[in-house]
């Protein structure tokens, strides 16, 4: 294997930002962590401002955005071909001038830097097709899979997003880093057996809170590549996480958990992270299902691998009353452990509804 495949992987196993078992509060308050910033086309940046914060180490631009458009003005375009062109005219002529031009300024600076194919629905050969194309990536540049959710119809789904990823291996000779927030990074670490690249790529991990403790170790993941911890959602005028010189509150901004020096060496990634090993699966499922108000519930169902199990169980009204119900119950479930999940009880139609009952989501 290219020892530059490697670098990635290296970090993200010896960082020692992020203890096992761990996780930083604030760390982007810490001078010795390296700060990344991230923008699409309309952000706007005075770079000599941004560039006198000297814990900045690298820039990620948005390049492509789904599948490739057309480029011609023929035809009828939905019925109004004068602003489909003025759209192809503003994607494909200035914000690719600007991805570039943003791309010379920051390498002429000494930044690092990195682009993000934004992921919707549609062929994700065709897409990685064209982010290649696009982003044009040099060896020693970040490549990054954004996928913004779990609706396939907003997004790319989970199971063409392996395949993007593939793909671009297959090209490049490098694995992308995946962006995703936490709900869905904790989606593919819970179904890690289905999503066996996507749960090892680097993690670009967002999430606006101060910190994550509880969060990692999740599934292969131990840490994150990096951490975007600051955007519109949660940097006003009065208050911010971390201000950016020359830039306004809609920038993005990420924390690495290491120092410049240290991602400079393993910036590009591009290798898989170790898969940990599959824990052996009991036979037996007990969900605690916490209910409020009146109603206590508990079902204890058994339940193989890919099964489907059968049960009763039964709840309790504040008068004393108990009122039995079947239960089907899919999981599954590591060796010893329980499960705790929340339930929906509605005692007229004599219904639990359980989810969810993965362990590695709780």
């Amino acid at each position: 294997m290219n020892p530059k495949l490697l670098s990635g992987l290296a970090a993200l196993l010896l960082s020692p930002a992020l203890p096992a078992g761990a996780a930083d509060v604030e760390p982007w308050k810490k001078p010795e962590n390296a700060i990344v910033i991230d923008a699409y086309e309309l952000n706007e940046i005075d770079w000599s401002q941004m560039l006198s914060d000297k814990r900045i180490a690298g820039f990620i631009s948005k390049a492509s955005d789904g599948l490739p458009e057309s480029y011609s003005c023929k035809g009828d375009h939905g019925g109004d071909t004068f602003a489909h062109c003025k759209t192809m005219w503003r994607k494909y002529a200035v914000s690719r001038e600007l991805y570039e031009t943003r791309r010379l300024l920051a390498r002429s600076k000494g930044l690092l830097w990195g682009a993000y194919h934004l992921a919707r629905p549609g062929n994700p050969v065709d897409q990685a097709n064209h982010f290649l194309a696009y982003a044009n990536p040099r060896d020693d540049e970040m490549m990054v899979l954004d996928i913004e959710g779990l609706d396939p119809a907003r997004y790319m789904s989970l199971e063409d997003a392996q395949v993007f990823a593939g793909h671009v291996k297959t090209r490049t000779g490098r694995y992308p880093v995946l962006y995703t927030n936490h709900a869905t990074a904790r989606h593919i670490a819970a179904n890690r057996d289905r999503y066996r690249i996507l749960s090892r790529l680097p993690l670009w991990y967002a999430r606006y809170r101060p910190g994550i403790v509880g969060s990692f170790p999740m599934g292969n993941w131990d840490n994150y590549a990096l951490w975007q911890f600051s955007a519109a959602a949660n940097c006003t005028k009065r208050r911010c996480p971390y201000r950016v010189k020359g830039t306004e509150n809609d920038i993005d901004v990420n924390v690495a958990p290491m120092g410049k020096a240290a991602l400079r060496q393993v910036w590009a990634f591009g290798s898989l992270l170790p898969e940990k090993p599959f824990e052996a699966l009991d036979t037996m499922l007990t969900a605690s299902i916490p209910a409020t108000g009146a109603l206590k519930a508990s079902v204890e169902a058994a339940a193989a691998t890919g099964a489907v199990a059968q049960t009763t169980g039964a709840v309790t009204l504040a008068s004393g009353t108990s009122v039995t119900f079947s239960v089907s119950v899919a999981a599954d479930a590591g060796a010893g452990l329980a499960a705790a999940s929340t339930a929906t009880v509605t005692p007229g139609h004599r219904l639990v509804e359980i989810t969810p009952l993965n362990y590695q989501d709780l």
